[in-house]
């Protein structure tokens, strides 16, 4: 197990150094900062002084094994728009986007398989098929789109006439930009501890998590219908075993194998693809810093992000590595990992 982490790393690391190179190669054809952060009225003299003070003028190489060399001390930079070390400004940023993904990434996984589980056992039922129906949408529907169809339910709202009254209800009031009200931990700051800060984080959450958790869902199902399909269900079933030990003790371990693939890959693109919700919803996280840096050509911030975004990747992956062995023994080998 020991060999097999190690590998792991050492190939997470490679894939890192790889990931930001690549990064690197796109930041040259984004635009020049030196465009952004000088007048009209810059000089020849200005423009070469701000590049070799920016570190510009050097190769292209030259420029990623500094980067590298900063980040490893923990230092990403200097913003070239906010004129702030990235680092700091990411850490202000960073709680917003965990918690968003967080909630988001809880509701896709808890709903996704509880819903996957139910419309396999109750495949025949009215209320399943029902639930498979309304689940294209989160599958079909672009998440912007979905984003904007929220707002207007829930924040804009619409009027709506209860029968045989005079008597209408709006359905909006609920808060569409921003994060609403947020409270300092030491260093972290969280809406959790406020009201309007936990209504702030429901319209995005589900934006961000709708599509993750029709997808966990339908997995769900279909793995599930392929395990109950199986023959030692089948003998389960014939030594009088009941439904719920077949379903919940032999049926579903086997099938969180797949899903956790695909789910530790799904939460990873909740943190990644949280732009377009922060874009919508005006939510302050990093995918938000990260928009803004590219209309100004922010190449620290740019940077920083791509590398942020890849570790957080790179370390789900390895996690999920590390869960295959532990629920499937078949993945071990005399207490080693195949």
């Amino acid at each position: 197990m020991l060999s097999f982490i190690l590998r792991r790393v050492f190939q997470s690391l490679l894939v890192l150094l790889i990931v930001g190179l690549v990064a690197f190669a796109m930041f040259r054809f984004v635009g020049d900062p030196v465009d952004t952060m000088l007048g009209q009225e810059r000089t020849l003299e200005d423009i070469d002084r701000l590049r070799e003070t920016l570190g510009l003028n050097k190769p292209f190489f030259i420029q990623y094994w500094d980067f590298l060399m900063r980040a490893l001390q923990g230092d990403l930079g200097i913003s070239y728009r906010q004129d702030r070390p990235v680092a700091e400004i990411i850490v202000e940023r960073l709680p917003a986007t965990l918690e968003l993904a967080i909630v988001s990434g809880g509701l896709a996984l808890g709903l996704g398989i509880i819903l996957g589980i139910y419309t396999a056992i109750r495949r025949d039922g009215i209320s399943a098929n029902l639930i498979m129906s309304v689940s294209l949408i989160g599958v079909s529907l672009p998440t912007f789109l979905i984003g904007i169809l929220l707002i207007y339910g829930f924040g804009v709202g619409i009027d709506i006439r209860i029968p045989f009254t005079d008597t209408t209800f709006n359905t909006g009031g609920m808060p569409t930009f921003g994060r609403g009200d947020t409270v300092d931990l030491g260093g972290w700051t969280t809406g959790f501890a406020t009201w309007d800060g936990i209504q702030s984080i429901i319209l995005p959450a589900i934006t961000l998590g709708l599509y993750q958790m029709t997808l966990i869902m339908r997995l769900v199902r279909a793995e599930m219908l392929e395990v109950l399909r199986a023959d030692y269900i089948r003998f389960a079933r014939a030594r009088g075993l009941g439904n719920r030990t077949i379903h919940f003790r032999h049926a579903l371990k086997n099938t969180m194998v797949p899903v956790i693939t695909v789910t530790g890959l799904q939460l990873g693109s909740i943190i990644a693809f949280a732009i377009i919700t922060e874009t919508v919803f005006q939510w302050p996280g990093v995918g938000l810093l990260f928009i803004n840096a590219i209309q100004f050509v922010d190449i620290p911030v740019m940077a920083a992000y791509l590398m942020l975004i890849s570790v957080m990747f790179v370390a789900i992956n390895l996690i999920v590595d590390l869960l295959y062995a532990a629920i499937d023994p078949r993945l071990r080998v005399d207490g080693k990992s195949t």
